[in-house]
């Protein structure tokens, strides 16, 4: 399936079953990947207009929301419309994380709880966190148990990436203890901390780890861009469901095309110039919305104008107005200035887009790779970490 109706790419179909995740059923297996400001209440809301899945929110901090930090309150919100709710959770104490489980269980905050382990962000990464964390095998066994246990009922998942680098890969111990302490299911992005988000996802990796956790579903992550990447991925690699970052940045129509390509029901979008300038606009709408603020709802939707316009001819100058708008009625005098007539321009607004970047030594906290287990320091060096109350 593709955004376009007369795309050879509308012939990709494969009947797949529901993603189940423990009692949560899953219409088509297609997962929004958690990405740090962009996958608010009001992204999440535009993915779902278009097509189908389950949608998480962005990381969130597990201190900074038992502490009720105010920002991290207000991204864990959800709309009446969203449902199943899903907030992913970072954290590397597991005493607060457990907590942070137990808040969202008891208040009835969410139907499900996915875990980072994946983040490759040197902030993260150099306090031990995100794709860092699962070099220590007993800290990240104790931080799984510990939500699980604490989230009762709630289905709890873990995303998590290959390792450090090549040479301290931790996807398959990390894989097998997930399983052991009840996760619902763990996601695999295909590279490691070290490759950020560059070069090619190695979608090996998950067909090993497909072939090591056996009990739950594994879902794939990495280079998914259209419909064709998602059944490629899961024909090579026998993954249970897909994981969608950045390929839907300016494309949150990529879930229709995902749900028709997996045989539901989405509607058929030919994305013309006007079609594309009208989703923008609600997008910017639905921000507006989501901070009851039209000043701070515009800002945020300038950075999306590039991933939005990409490929099509849309003059250097407008380009750059979109990424400065103050208003919905600027968004409007902008879109009338667009020859609204242009169609679908094809491969140029196809593929990679978002982040990428060259691969990077990694950040990690002094001597964390010495040991598989935490040493004293470490751990009183993990407690400080916590202190983070940014909010997500």
């Amino acid at each position: 399936m593709t955004t376009v109706t007369d795309s050879p790419r509308d012939s990709v179909q494969r009947a797949v079953p529901p993603l189940r995740i423990g009692p949560i059923e899953v219409d088509v297996p297609v997962v929004l990947a958690p990405m740090a400001g962009i996958t608010n209440m009001a992204f999440r809301r535009l993915c779902r207009e278009y097509g189908a899945g389950l949608y998480v929110t962005e990381m969130i901090t597990t201190r900074a929301l038992v502490e009720r930090n105010v920002v991290t309150m207000k991204l864990i919100e959800h709309h009446p419309s969203e449902t199943p709710r899903s907030i992913q959770l970072y954290g590397v104490d597991p005493t607060y994380t457990a907590e942070a489980a137990r808040m969202i269980a008891a208040e009835n905050l969410a139907d499900h709880i996915d875990l980072n382990f994946g983040c490759p962000v040197p902030k993260v990464t150099r306090k031990g966190g995100g794709s860092a964390l699962p070099w220590k095998r007993d800290l990240f066994g104790d931080i799984v148990k510990g939500a699980v246990d604490a989230a009762g009922d709630i289905p709890v998942t873990v995303k998590m990436r290959k390792g450090i680098d090549d040479d301290h890969l931790t996807f398959l111990d990390a894989g097998r203890i997930a399983e052991d302490a009840g996760v619902a299911a763990v996601s695999l992005h295909a590279r490691t901390l070290q490759d950020a988000y560059s070069g090619t996802a190695d979608w090996a990796a998950i067909a090993a780890l497909k072939q090591a956790v056996t009990s739950v579903p594994v879902l794939g992550n990495g280079d998914i861009w259209g419909a064709e990447d998602a059944i490629r991925m899961m024909g090579e690699t026998g993954a249970d469901g897909v994981v969608v970052g950045r390929g839907c940045l300016g494309r949150p129509w990529l879930f229709g095309e995902l749900a028709r390509a997996f045989g539901a029901d989405a509607p058929t979008v030919d994305a013309t110039l006007a079609f594309v300038a009208n989703a923008f606009r609600r997008h910017a709408e639905l921000l507006v919305d989501f901070y009851d603020d039209e000043d701070r709802g515009t800002r945020d939707i300038r950075k999306h104008a590039s991933w939005y316009f990409k490929g099509y001819p849309v003059g250097g100058d407008l380009r750059g107005e979109f990424s400065k708008v103050t208003s919905l009625q600027h968004i409007d005098d902008l879109i009338g200035q667009l020859d609204l007539s242009e169609p679908y321009p094809g491969e140029a607004v196809e593929g990679p887009r978002g982040r990428a970047g060259r691969a990077r030594r990694p950040v990690l906290p002094e001597g964390w790779l010495a040991s598989r287990t935490l040493d004293a320091r470490q751990t009183s060096d993990l407690q400080d970490a916590e202190l983070d109350t940014s909010g997500g």
